[in-house]
């Protein structure tokens, strides 16, 4: 059971929030055994909770302002710990604590923690990822590369579990939870986000990610026009996190220049497509494209 999703057009007040209800429904990425699903975790009363939250949200944000570093992937680390201690209520044990071999680090334990419905220790490891899928030219394979073409889907997903989900079973892990008194763990992976499709093909979804994942769409700027994206609005990170809304109508002017930045070769950027709320209040998200440059990922992968 979906415990937040009843409403999807559900007006959220505090943008964390809404990020935080985003994190609890959000598909995988990945088929993997290790793979965590919330789902069967998170309280029956969580839409009440967040909503509670949403007009009470000084101790959430208190808890992202402990780290304000502006990295996705840092915002994303606190919501999660807010997800386990506040919500799940579940005991953090480890978080963040690097693994070393003789003066070099092998790897970092993202989150320990004592699971308490299962009444064992796990080791979480988390992410949160973006790619663009690509049908290869010369081979029926898709590769699916991030705005960074140097970040891959393929890749990452081996490299989290062949190396950082096993990082526990290092001789230097385990010595170090041993001297925490933690027993050894068990593994899960956390991996949402979201896969964006190009416009001007079909694509099937990688073998191994589940049909409830998130999904978008990506294009190249010269195919569009500033009249194009009148309705769009430049998302800006951590709004990559979920539907977004806002009060009031998109701005063409800075959906315009965000585009022109990218025409002329700067990054690819994320968009989201508004339409007025069915409430009539605000707007909302009703589709998100990233858009790229005429040559990536090429160019990204040379830089």
């Amino acid at each position: 059971m979906n415990h937040v999703a009843s409403n999807p057009h559900r007006i959220w007040q505090t943008p964390a929030v809404r990020h935080l209800a985003w994190l609890c429904s959000a598909g995988s990425l990945t088929h993997s055994a290790l793979r965590l699903d919330l789902q069967p975790y998170l309280p029956q009363d969580l839409d009440k909770r967040l909503a509670y939250l949403d007009h009470h949200p000084a101790p959430l944000l208190a808890h992202i302002a402990d780290n304000p570093r502006p990295r996705l992937g840092i915002y994303f680390e606190r919501l999660y710990h807010f997800l386990l201690s506040d919500i799940l209520k579940w005991p953090i044990l480890l978080e963040n604590v690097q693994v070393r071999r003789e003066g070099r680090t092998l790897g970092e334990l993202d989150f320990v923690v004592y699971n308490r419905d299962e009444d064992r220790v796990e080791h979480h490891e988390i992410a949160v990822k973006f790619y663009l899928g690509v049908a290869g030219d010369d081979n029926p394979s898709t590769l699916w590369y991030g705005p960074n073409a140097q970040d891959r889907l393929d890749l990452k997903i081996k490299r989290l579990l062949t190396h950082q989900c096993r990082l526990t079973e290092c001789p230097e892990a385990r010595q170090l939870l041993e001297s925490k008194g933690i027993e050894q763990p068990y593994p899960r992976l956390f991996m949402p986000g979201y896969l964006f499709y190009p416009q001007d093909g079909e694509l099937s979804a990688p073998a191994n990610t589940p049909d409830s994942h998130c999904c978008g769409e990506w294009c190249r700027a010269a195919s569009l026009a500033e009249e194009h994206v009148s309705d769009w609005i430049f998302l800006q990170k951590p709004h990559w996190l979920g539907r977004y809304q806002s009060p009031t109508a998109p701005d063409p002017g800075q959906a315009a220049a965000a585009l022109t930045a990218v025409q002329w070769g700067g990054p690819p950027r994320l968009f989201a497509q508004m339409a007025p709320h069915p409430s009539g209040e605000g707007w909302e998200e009703i589709r998100r494209v990233f858009v790229v440059p005429a040559h990536w990922p090429e160019l990204s992968r040379s830089g």
